[in-house]
């Protein structure tokens, strides 16, 4: 658990390991903890909400928190506000985590690109209070970590010097927090990309049989996986936007500018989601198309296998009939006891295969049409 007291103006940023007893004097509480902790500590966190706040979670959102398989939704109550948002990685998820003395199984070495196996969506809770940021992260969470990082670098004479902006309020400390999960979707994006392109042109590559379909399958379903997440992640973004347009007008011109630059921060995370959705049914489309194309192309092929086929069978079709012709079993057969007859009925033959050869190949009937 990391708890940090983050006050306004020049009262700066502290960390502990412990529940905080007393807010700031100006500011507000961050309070991030690992789904595992918050399940064995409810009654302590509760207890701190209790004394904080002058509230706490209610069961039903304490069961949201601590569920694994919770798609991203929005809901709130009088007192507070609770997100839960997947976070857009490639990784293993909780229940993927090796154990302490468990080592990693070995992967198989395959050609081409590695396949991305599935996608790390676990959930992250968000219980956003007037003057308290309750955090629910997966263990290990490299977001949280990064975050933190980030707001005790910024206290800094560097990076005040650069005009580094603390979040003025937990609601703002949620969507830097949740936009920073969307961002972390680009390294996903250019690993899917690049398996795509790589099977798109192994798909239409010529004279190549394809036969790794399951490497496809995997790269649609983690497409598939990822549109489905960036719904659920939009439709709760928002309803957090419409709870936000709901809000009593602020009382102060702070207050006010405060919050409109919160609505304009949740704007640009749900613009930033919607990109990722445009992309993803972008390459979803792509994927799609080169299949269709591949099995155009091989359709194609077989047209063109029938075809010379078909005219070489329409070549030999007349010398079959001579020879059959000849080979009946009658007595008297014209030229049949001549000795250039053979020779006559050859040089026929050959002149039947070069008219029709010729003609054929005018007609680009045994011409390769497809590169």
């Amino acid at each position: 658990m990391r708890v940090f007291n983050i006050g306004l103006g020049s009262q700066g940023i502290t960390e502990s390991g412990v529940l905080p007893t007393e807010l700031p004097a100006q500011g507000f509480v961050w309070i991030a903890c690992a789904r595992r902790e918050f399940e064995l500590m409810q009654s302590q966190i509760q207890a701190t909400l209790q004394n904080l706040c002058c509230t706490q979670l209610v069961d039903l959102h304490i069961s949201d928190l601590l569920n694994h398989h919770l798609p991203s939704h929005y809901d709130y109550t009088s007192q507070y506000d609770v997100l839960v948002f997947r976070r857009l990685a490639s990784g293993q998820t909780e229940t993927d985590t090796p154990l302490p003395d468990q080592p990693l199984p070995p992967r198989k070495k395959q050609g081409g690109p590695p396949v991305l196996k599935h996608i790390d969506t676990s959930p992250v809770g968000f219980a956003v209070f007037d003057r308290v940021l309750l955090t629910v992260h997966p263990a290990g969470c490299a977001v949280r970590d990064l975050y933190a990082s980030k707001l005790l670098n910024a206290t800094s004479s560097e990076a005040r010097a650069s005009g580094v902006k603390l979040p003025a309020s937990p609601a703002d400390l949620m969507l830097r927090l949740v936009n920073l999960m969307v961002d972390g979707y680009l390294e996903l994006r250019r690993e899917l990309t690049r398996q795509l392109d790589h099977w798109q042109s192994e798909l239409l590559r010529p004279g190549t049989r394809f036969s790794n379909w399951s490497s496809v399958l995997d790269a649609r379903r983690a497409l598939h996986l990822l549109d489905e997440t960036c719904e659920d992640q939009r439709s709760a973004l928002q309803d957090w936007i419409d709870s936000v347009e709901t809000w009593p007008d602020a009382t102060t011109p702070a207050a006010q500018r405060e919050r409109e630059l919160l609505k304009v921060r949740s704007r640009d995370v749900l613009e930033h989601i919607e990109r990722v959705v445009h992309h993803v049914r972008r390459m979803e489309q792509s994927a799609e198309a080169a299949v269709q194309m591949h099995f155009s192309a091989q359709s194609h092929r077989t047209n063109d296998i029938m075809r010379t086929l078909t005219a070489l069978t329409a070549v030999f079709l007349p010398l079959n009939l001579i020879t059959g012709f000849f080979g009946m079993n009658f007595e008297f057969l014209p030229i049949i006891h001549s000795p250039s007859g053979f020779w006559w009925t050859l040089g026929l033959m050959l002149l039947l295969v070069v008219v029709l050869v010729s003609v054929f190949w005018r007609k680009r009937y045994l011409a390769r049409t497809s590169r």
